[in-house]
């Protein structure tokens, strides 16, 4: 069994991966209070900037996380979560986790990002990269668009900016992470797609960690640079309030996936995690015809 199976997770893997999404996790929200700012200083009476309040929660079986949520001006409502999370998963889940039926020991990692924006003519936006350590360890996640309306310029950029991410992995794994986005977010009692796609995938342990987790990375830099362009483009574009109403429908699609499909939501939820913080995909506002 190579080193990086083995558990308890190795200290020092555990601690870089642990300490890239905290500090993932700090640039995000500063570009996005940036973003905030910038919006804010062109328009007189617009508000105080959104800004990010950080509640941090313990979980009584070890570890805990932190929860930064912020509701702006441009972003109607953004959480960006971090976890670090240890224990045994319970018995009638140990059979779905790669190597935790013979030992249910657990160790977990991550971050996560969701952002639903104030305009309906800007995306929102999920990202999430994790480590998961039993006696077999990777890493997951990956990163979708959900335009209110089609949006080919911001989807090809986006897009781009992951199959960038990709090739300095693996030339060949963007047509196959994307092709799992679009197979994992779909919603099936709908027949329909959730947004635009992106990448997902899940079980990457090439048996080269540092190559692994240098990936992840670059999943995260790829958002970085994406991302807040795409907001900033669009920020200022007037919408009425019928475009209002079919973001709100849209939104609707978004609760339904995350509450029936999202594997996220069902592995905080039965290994004992926050439940504020699960359910901060949600967004503030949803509607259905």
């Amino acid at each position: 069994m190579s080193k990086a199976a083995a558990f308890p997770p190795d200290p020092e893997r555990r601690d870089s991966t642990a300490a890239w999404f905290t500090a993932l996790r700090d640039r995000i929200c500063a570009a996005f209070e940036a973003i905030e700012d910038e919006f804010v200083a062109e328009r007189a009476g617009a508000g105080a900037p959104g800004r990010f309040e950080r509640t941090p929660w313990r979980r009584p079986e070890g570890g805990g996380g932190e929860m930064s949520v912020t509701r702006g001006r441009v972003f109607e409502k953004v959480g960006v979560n971090i976890s670090t999370v240890s224990g045994e998963f319970s018995p009638e889940f140990r059979k779905d986790i790669p190597g935790a039926s013979t030992d249910p020991r657990f160790w977990a990692s991550g971050i996560s990002v969701v952002a639903h924006m104030r305009s309906p003519l800007v995306p929102a936006v999920h990202m999430n990269t994790r480590h998961i350590v039993t006696r077999k360890s990777w890493f997951g996640g990956g990163s979708d668009l959900t335009p209110m309306y089609p949006d080919a310029e911001a989807e090809a950029a986006f897009h781009a900016a992951l199959r960038g991410a990709c090739d300095g992995y693996d030339p060949e794994c963007h047509a196959r992470f994307k092709a799992w986005c679009d197979e994992y977010f779909f919603l099936e009692h709908r027949n329909e797609a959730r947004g635009a796609g992106g990448i997902f995938f899940d079980y990457l342990e090439s048996g080269d960690w540092e190559r692994d987790f240098s990936f992840i990375r670059a999943v995260g830099e790829a958002f970085l640079d994406v991302y807040p362009a795409i907001v900033r483009s669009r920020m200022r574009l007037p919408w009425t309030d019928e475009q209002r109403r079919h973001q709100l429908v849209r939104r609707g699609r978004y609760v339904e996936f995350n509450l029936l499909y999202d594997r996220g939501t069902r592995f905080g939820l039965k290994t004992g995690g926050n439940v504020e913080a699960i359910l901060m995909s949600l967004p503030p506002e949803a509607a259905w015809p």
